[in-house]
């Protein structure tokens, strides 16, 4: 596992423990890279995969989305990932940019007391 992909694993590890074990909330995540050949690629496109979206999905109770897109220190978002942030926001949801599990458990626990990130 890279980097992120090991952050992404403590994130959801640590929300299903602390919030979705206790019914507090869903987290998710859309795979949408590694290679595929050209038969799944076109299925998949077909059948809604969109390039950029987010790396988790979190819903909290109250109708509250957030999208979560993860990098390391040093990584930063694509072309297609920063016009899906666009595109998230334009339609009022919440999408943040995420380094580390403690920033994630900041971001969680605020929204889940009601403050606003």
């Amino acid at each position: 596992m890279n980097k992120e992909d090991l952050l992404q694993a403590q994130i959801v590890k640590w929300f299903r423990n602390e919030y979705q074990m206790h019914g507090k909330g869903l987290i998710f995540s859309t795979p949408n890279g590694g290679t595929r050949n050209i038969v799944e690629a076109k299925k998949l496109k077909a059948t809604g995969t969109m390039a950029g979206v987010a790396d988790l999905t979190i819903l909290l109770p109250n109708a509250k989305t957030i999208f979560v897109e993860l990098k390391t220190d040093i990584g930063k978002q694509s072309e297609v990932q920063k016009i899906f942030e666009t595109k998230v926001k334009n339609l009022n949801f919440e999408y943040y940019l995420i380094r580390s599990l403690e920033q994630f458990k900041e971001l969680i626990n605020d929204t889940s007391r009601g403050n606003k990130v």
